[in-house]
């Protein structure tokens, strides 16, 4: 019987032996647990997706009691102690089945004896199992070989492998334990990676909705852009910074203040124009009210700014000139901006201005005035008149009350012509003219006076024209004249002080020269307004220069009357001598009258026509040479008589020879040929 045959098969050499437990089943026999599979497929242990996970469990406690039992020890405990489960089905019966033929009752003896080696095996693997077409005597030919192989092969790797773990356990034991600690690090980094994915999905969310929201503020910023590109000129013509508001309303008025106020003033131009070009603009409208408040402060503040300016000008110790420099003119956008938005303001201020200034020069060239008038001058009266003789003078300076004062030459002009040349345009202080001691002719005080004038009347015309630039021509000359109307009265009081007593020709003379200078200097400044003075003065003095060469003609006609009246004996007397001891030199009169003309010459050499000294002239020299035939006649001979005549026409000539001039040159010729009509030779 194949049975027999098949339990009865020998083993291949070198081969243990079968296991005695072994089941005589042709189905697969199932490997143990305890083969190195086996352990591959531990129960128990779940696998997981880490590189840490091994194939199998190290720990010792997942291997079941059976596994520490020496080799087929647990098949005979099974055999002996472990009674057949109820679920395995009978092999007998399966082989039956497969056979296809009942068996007999000695083969069912055996089957208890058989069933009693049966090794545990799950009852599915018998079910449905499948040849494929062959019949039971080949299948067991096919894998006899190939199963007693493997069964060797499994029993020996078996034992192998027991003996192995029970050398390598604790090793096992501490891998299970590395292992289960790095379940709990594996578990924290997945608990760390879940949560850090949540947050990564909260910022992703965060940062979409961020970049929506950045995505908007550009398209609003390029319409804000865009916006302000149209608008931005619009709103910068109309709107005013809350600083410039507080420097205007509550800040110190210097150049930032002005600065503040130039913004304030070409805001309101621009609002002005505006709203006559677009009409009525709510913009425009919303500004009006806070322009006009802050243009009602910026006049209120400049008002009292520059009436405490005025008030200052009224101070003793003031001085105009540094302080219309320093505070009118610095500021004088102040008063342009009053005159453009309060114009009768502008008029209290300019006339409270002309009011100061003109007490200001007046109490000032008062003071100057009378320290003046301390100078000591030379009195030239009519006693020192070109036909007087020179006894008859010294004998009416005896008989007056009045102290004759130092010596002095009134027919010489020597050096008194530097006043008219000097290019020193300073005049005398208060100080210096009060202390003077020295003595001076009447033209000292009047250049310095005039001189003074001048200056501050230029200064004070500069800064009329400077600071009321919204006036006209007409205007400022109007303001300028109402200042110096009562200080030329003054200058022209001080000028017919000087010449009403005086019969100095010579000084009016430089006077007059002094006061042409003076109008040619107002000229090359450019201030109109004084010629009125000027022409004032000239005609104080010009009628006065005409009546002293009146007067001196005068004297000169009463000499030759007095000559003619006498008899010949008096007459040589003026000569000088009788008819024996008479002498053909020059008369005394003639070096008076030499000198006399030399100074009205040199006074006159850029003298134009139209002036009185040609005329007047002409009449004293013709005086003169009527006084010197009316002396010449005193003379017996007319040879001697002759050479009288030529000696003082000579000597005329020689002292006016260093005289230029148009004037000078007609009477140097006209001398000349007196001299020639008069020559010995002749």
């Amino acid at each position: 019987m194949w049975l027999d045959r098949f339990s009865g098969h020998s083993t291949p050499a070198g081969s243990p032996p079968p296991p005695q437990n072994r089941s005589l089943s042709p189905a697969p026999r199932r490997s143990s647990h305890l083969a190195p599979n086996a352990l591959s497929q531990r129960p128990g242990y779940s696998p997981r997706n880490s590189s840490l996970s091994l194939p199998y469990n190290g720990s010792a406690s997942s291997l079941s009691t059976a596994s520490r039992i020496p080799n087929g020890s647990a098949l005979k405990q099974s055999m002996t102690t472990t009674p057949p489960t109820s679920d395995i089905p009978d092999p007998f019966k399966v082989l039956a089945g497969l056979v296809g033929a009942p068996l007999k009752d000695s083969e069912s003896n055996g089957r208890k004896l058989d069933q009693a080696r049966l090794i545990d095996r799950p009852p599915e693997l018998w079910d449905g199992e499948d040849f494929e077409g062959h019949s039971l005597q080949e299948l067991a030919k096919l894998h006899i070989s190939d199963s007693l192989d493997r069964q060797v092969e499994k029993r020996r790797f078996s034992t192998q492998s027991i003996d192995e773990y029970g050398v390598e356990n604790t090793k096992f034991e501490d891998l299970h334990r590395s292992i289960l600690a790095c379940d709990e690090v594996l578990r924290s980094v997945e608990t760390y990676l879940t949560s850090f994915q949540t947050d990564l999905g909260v910022v992703s969310a965060e940062i979409e909705t961020l970049q929506s929201r950045s995505t908007s503020l550009n398209t609003k910023l390029e319409n804000r852009k865009t916006v302000e590109k149209l608008l931005g000129p619009a709103v910068e013509d109309i709107s005013i910074s809350p600083a410039v508001v507080k420097k205007i309303s509550d800040g110190p008025i210097d150049e930032q203040w002005m600065k503040a106020l130039g913004e304030v003033e070409v805001r309101s131009k621009a609002v002005e124009t505006k709203a006559q070009v677009q009409g009525k603009v709510k913009a425009v409208e919303d500004i009006k009210p806070l322009l006009e408040n802050l243009t009602n402060r910026a006049i209120e503040r400049i008002r009292d700014f520059l009436v405490a300016q005025i008030k200052a000008l009224r101070s003793p110790s003031g001085n105009a000139q540094i302080l219309q420099q320093q505070a009118f003119l610095k500021h004088k956008d102040l008063y342009v901006f009053i005159a453009r938005h309060s114009p009768k303001l502008a008029e209290e201020l300019q006339q409270a201005y002309i009011n100061t200034m003109r007490w200001y020069y007046l109490n000032h060239f008062t003071r100057y005035s009378k320290a003046l008038e301390k100078i000591k001058l030379h009195i030239i009266d009519k006693n020192e008149m070109l036909g007087q003789d020179d006894a008859v003078r010294r004998g009416n300076i005896m008989q007056s009350s009045k102290p004759g004062g130092p010596p002095h030459d009134a027919f010489n002009l020597g050096r008194r012509i530097d006043l008219v040349k000097t290019s020193n345009q300073t005049a005398l202080t208060s100080y210096v003219a009060e202390e003077d001691k020295s003595t001076h002719y009447l033209e000292v005080p009047f250049r310095n006076f005039n001189l003074a004038l001048v200056d501050n009347a230029s200064s004070e015309y500069a800064f009329l024209t400077e600071f009321f630039s919204p006036s006209s021509f007409h205007q400022v000359s109007r303001k300028f004249v109402e200042i110096f109307e009562p200080t030329f009265t003054l200058g022209r009081s001080l000028t017919r002080q000087l010449i009403d007593n005086t019969v100095d020709c010579l000084g009016v003379l430089l006077c007059v020269r002094l006061n042409q200078h003076f109008a040619f200097e107002l000229q090359r400044r450019k201030v109109p307004t004084v010629d009125s003075y000027v022409n004032g003065t000239n005609m104080l003095l010009w009628p006065r220069f005409q009546m002293v060469m009146d007067m001196h003609c005068q004297s000169i006609r009463r000499a030759t009357a007095s000559i003619s009246g006498r008899s010949g004996g008096s007459a040589l007397s003026l000569m000088g001598g009788d008819s024996s001891k008479q002498s053909a030199a020059p008369h005394f009169l003639t070096q008076k009258f030499g000198q006399f003309l030399q100074g009205i010459l040199a006074l006159s050499s850029e003298a134009g026509d139209d002036e009185p000294v040609s005329s007047s002239l002409g009449r004293l020299v013709s005086d003169f040479e009527a006084l010197l035939a009316k002396l010449g006649k005193g003379f017996g001979e007319a040879k001697k008589r002759e050479r009288f005549l030529f000696n003082n026409y000579s000597l005329i000539l020689t002292i006016i020879s260093d005289t230029n001039g148009k004037l000078a040159e007609e009477q140097k010729a006209h001398l000349i040929s007196l001299t020639h009509t008069h020559s010995e030779e002749r």
